[in-house]
């Protein structure tokens, strides 16, 4: 495989990813942190990172989301979900360093 097709498609992973993510919390209504996060355009592991911070900061605004059970290689475990107008609440706090999680408060921020 050639350096053109891999980049191709890495792009289109993704875009997939980030389309799936915006569409399940489209259909439910909610999602987890790190689900918005990788709708904004993250890949999992930054998600992940900009999720944990967004969780500190959802303490400090005093936003709780909505209990719920996840499932993860077959353990469930207890999870919280947010609405996007909870998660644009939460992102006006969010202050970030880097410049793409910059983007990604912004996208998140005005999600609502």
């Amino acid at each position: 495989m050639n350096a053109r097709s891999r980049q191709a498609r890495h792009t289109i992973r993704a875009r997939m990813r980030t389309q799936r993510a915006a569409s399940r919390i489209n259909r439910r209504g909610n999602g987890s942190l790190t689900t918005h996060c990788i709708a904004a355009g993250l890949s999992p592991k930054e998600a992940r990172s900009v999720a944990s911070s967004l969780r500190r900061n959802a303490a400090k605004v005093g936003v709780t989301g909505q209990v719920g059970i996840a499932y993860t290689k077959g353990r469930a475990r207890t999870c919280s979900r947010y609405t996007p107008a909870q998660v644009a609440r939460i992102a006006v706090v969010y202050r970030p360093r880097r410049p793409d999680y910059k983007r990604a408060a912004a996208r998140l921020a005005l999600a609502a």
